[in-house]
């Protein structure tokens, strides 16, 4: 871990391809020194590199090994985070992995007993946190706007959007999902946010595969340069619908898609006992629902907008980088938090798999 007197955060970053080039740039960004990275292709190493003045390795044992760091930023495909974060724990940094924390759910178990036992810590990236609209709902929040919150509707859905077949995104071996543990990570992990992470109890959900095999499929947006069904890995889900019941009697409904025959959509609309919200993933506009008796019945719809210095990713990178430069664990975006969705996460899959509502595999003793 960093010390508190130094001066910049010594960072190390593993998987360079765009995430990892988004934080190297933050960290850049805010002053601190991105002073190695590792990645198994030859030339995104030399790209690297050559943009970040910063040396390069094939794997993270050797960076390790052989670099004086703070602090390690991973953004590998999700079945390599364990070995990755682990190993980083184990030598005393600090760890941002990106979302999910794993691939399965025994691999973020192991991720999660590491953090405990490390003199470091482990965050997660769950950036949609850091969001205008999220925060001043939060804040809103906390002075009892809504009451209770009563449901909340998330909504990450792409009409067409499937990764390039044969990514790793849509290898489930790499990923351990599609859609689910692309997209619905972070449209759980926002609504377990926004709960304030009340137990989830009981989960239904119905995994899809419908548009990664088909020959005719049609990809205005271009997510894919190149349609080849038959020739790349598609067995993963490309859309899912769950419903999560919790402890304190809050509960969610999920529609998550890479591709679907609906209009897109990225709305969070949480259901209060006093009042409710809306407000779209990302954005700094958030709109409030409430009544009013004053001078007769009516409705209250006010739309609020944020204007904050730095949100997404940045705002995830300070937090991350305040926190090793501190010596201290973030307050948010635990790996205790990020355990809890990934079980989630879990019970999802293994609902649609048995065909029934499935109750959450807790904790280990």
């Amino acid at each position: 871990m960093s010390d508190p007197d130094g001066d910049a955060v010594r960072v190390g970053v593993v998987g360079l391809g765009g995430m990892g080039r988004i934080h190297a740039e933050n960290v850049r960004d805010f002053d601190h020194e991105v002073r190695a990275g590792v990645d198994v292709a030859a030339d995104t190493r030399e790209n690297f590199e050559r943009d970040f003045d910063a040396r390069t390795y094939e794997s993270h044992e050797e960076m390790y090994d052989r670099e004086d760091l703070d602090a390690v930023v991973v953004t590998t495909p999700n079945k390599y985070h364990e070995p990755v974060a682990v190993g980083a724990l184990d030598a005393g940094l600090d760890v941002l992995v990106e979302k999910p924390l794993a691939h399965t759910l025994d691999s973020a178990e192991r991720i999660a007993e590491a953090a405990q036992a490390a003199e470091g810590f482990c965050m997660v990236g769950f950036h949609y946190r850091f969001s205008g609209a999220t925060s001043m709902f939060k804040a809103y929040q906390r002075k009892g706007q809504f009451s209770d919150i009563k449901h909340i509707e998330a909504n990450y859905v792409r009409r067409r959007g499937i990764p390039a077949l044969g990514s790793w995104f849509t290898n489930r071996d790499l990923a351990g999902g599609g859609a689910l543990l692309d997209l619905g990570v972070h449209a759980v992990d926002l609504a377990l946010y926004l709960l304030d992470f009340p137990e989830v109890t009981e989960v239904v959900g119905e995994t899809r595969s419908e548009f990664g095999t088909d020959e005719a499929y049609a990809d205005p947006d271009n997510w894919s340069s190149e349609w080849t069904v038959g020739s790349e890995t598609f067995d993963v889900d490309d859309s899912v619908s769950a419903f999560l019941k919790c402890d304190n009697g809050a509960t969610v409904s999920l529609e998550v898609s890479w591709a679907t025959n609906r209009e897109s959509s990225d709305k969070f609309v949480v259901r209060g006992a006093d009042s409710g919200a809306r407000f779209e993933l990302g954005e700094d506009s958030l709109t409030i629902f409430d009544t009013g008796l004053d001078g007769g019945d009516h409705y209250i719809d006010s739309e609020q907008t944020a204007h904050p210095e730095v949100t997404g990713w940045r705002a995830e990178s300070k937090s991350f980088l305040d926190a090793v430069r501190a010596g201290q664990p973030p307050v948010q975006n635990s790996v205790e938090e990020g355990l809890q969705v990934q079980r989630v996460l879990d019970a999802i899959y293994d609902s649609s798999e048995r065909g029934d509502e499935h109750a959450l595999r807790s904790a280990p003793e």
